[in-house]
């Protein structure tokens, strides 16, 4: 269908949004003075509501191709948007204590807009030329945010991110270039048609190194390996960054090339997939059994969650289900983890389980959001984490790999002990756990509910999804 400039800028709205809150906003901050920047925090919360409103306009147009087929606006993309346009919501009020008044509040902003429009971009590339570009986006201005503190944890933080992350950005850019030469184009649609006459282990090779990119941004295995110690030695808003929204673009961008330019290729990419997902939820399990420090319990519970959404992309093609939940999971694991990392902003000086002890006592409210969200990443009923539980466990039955969702069905049992292992101290009685941040409570006041009403809603939510 053939579109003008100005229509498909207009379907762009709320990228377009993200990108002129970012410019606008570094402008708006190098002339503001230090007690006045937290303008800056009520523009880039104007541009993801003017966001969420457009993304909820375009919902029910038919999918779109823009800019030559390089982009996608359907379905994925739209809830893409709303999940990473609502997360920086809530990163906003975390971090409001931790940067409100210092002198680079606004780059912080900025860097968090950009790498929100990375995620995004992420999720509707159709272009493996474009999906490049969008990883460099989502990448490096979260680099710079997990070293923004410039205090030695976050410094050798940001150092082991940024090596892994060129390391695996620079594999994954020799992965386009073969895929593309290789199949002539760089473009889905032709990659689809031409690589099935592609010698199956050029096709491999180039694939394998594209997805080591994808899978760092997932945080999943064998890409891992920063997940932990990025999240620990970060601020607790970077660390919900990192953990959070970079995942939302890279899986929904994993399920378009398994279900697009790989579906004919004749090798069985979904169970290539399905093993990793398998060997990522258990290591994170695994992992998090005895970590004592409540960030790094974080990370690996973060890594099992990105093995139960590959489970979705190993199921593409080959169950209706498998976007649908997918994309349901995705809206519901972003509000539950970062309500936890909003209890752990909230409570700063608390860093290990034993911390917490006294919660429920001195902070009740801040106690029940702690707990619906860490029983929320189990997959408690009536959860937005069980219904993505849930769909997923049945597309990816339903996909032929039952193996798959008995490995799933263990490792979420496991899991238990190491949320319980939070949850107790904090019911105990005890001292107050430290001083309370205000603005990271209200967050998690906020987002522990809506992990709730994502999980009731969640027959309307797959509805949105196409389902």
């Amino acid at each position: 269908m053939n579109t003008s400039m100005s229509q498909e800028l207009a379907w762009l709205l709320p990228e377009l949004l993200l990108a002129g809150a970012a410019v606008l906003g570094l402008l708006l901050g190098s002339f503001l003075p230090r007690r006045r920047q937290w303008l800056v925090r009520v523009l880039a919360v104007a541009a993801c509501a003017g966001g969420l409103v457009a993304a909820g306009l375009g919902w029910s147009r038919e999918t779109a191709m823009v800019f030559e087929g390089s982009y996608t606006i359907d379905d994925a993309t739209n809830v893409a948007r709303a999940v990473v346009l609502v997360s920086v919501l809530l990163v906003v009020g975390m971090a409001t204590t931790q940067i409100h008044g210092q002198a680079r509040e606004t780059e912080f902003v900025v860097l968090l807009l950009l790498g929100a429009l990375g995620a995004v971009l992420l999720a509707g590339a159709s272009d493996v030329l474009l999906l490049a570009a969008a990883y460099l986006l989502a990448s490096v201005p979260l680099y710079a945010l997990v070293g923004f503190a410039k205090d030695a944890p976050g410094t050798e933080a940001g150092l082991k991110f940024y090596l892994l992350g060129a390391l695996l950005g620079t594999t994954m850019l020799f992965g386009v270039m073969l895929l593309a030469g290789v199949g002539g184009s760089s473009a889905y649609h032709e990659l689809h048609g031409s690589l099935p006459d592609v010698a199956p282990a050029a096709v491999a090779v180039g694939v394998v190194l594209l997805l080591g990119g994808l899978l760092f941004k997932a945080g999943a295995a064998p890409a891992h390996f920063w997940v932990p110690d990025v999240t620990e030695g970060a601020r607790p808003a970077a660390g919900a960054i990192v953990t959070t929204i970079p995942k939302v673009g890279a899986l929904v961008a994993l399920y378009r090339l398994v279900a697009t330019p790989l579906a004919d290729t004749g090798l069985d990419w979904p169970v290539l997939l399905a093993v990793v997902a398998a060997v990522t939820m258990t290591l994170g399990n695994l992992a998090a059994f005895f970590q004592t420090n409540v960030r790094r319990l974080l990370a690996y519970s973060t890594i099992s969650q990105v093995g139960y959404l590959l489970m979705a992309v190993a199921a593409a093609g080959r169950a209706t289900l498998a976007l649908p939940s997918l994309l349901l999971y995705l809206a519901a694991y972003a509000v539950t983890n970062l309500g936890a990392f909003a209890v752990v902003s909230a409570l700063p000086r608390a860093d290990t389980l034993d911390d917490y002890t006294g919660l429920r006592r001195h902070r009740p409210w801040l106690a029940v959001s702690l707990v619906v969200c860490l029983l929320g990443l189990v997959g408690t009923p009536p959860t937005g984490v069980f219904a993505g539980k849930l769909t997923i466990f049945t597309a990816t039955f339903d996909a032929g790999l039952g193996w798959l969702v008995i490995v799933a069905a263990v490792n979420t049992v496991a899991s238990v002990f190491y949320y319980l292992r939070w949850i107790t101290p904090a019911m105990r009685g005890g001292d107050a756990p430290g001083v309370l941040d205000r603005p990271a409570a209200v967050t998690a006041y906020v987002a522990a509910p809506a992990s709730v009403v994502v999980g009731v809603l969640a027959g309307p939510v797959l509805a949105l999804t196409g389902m």
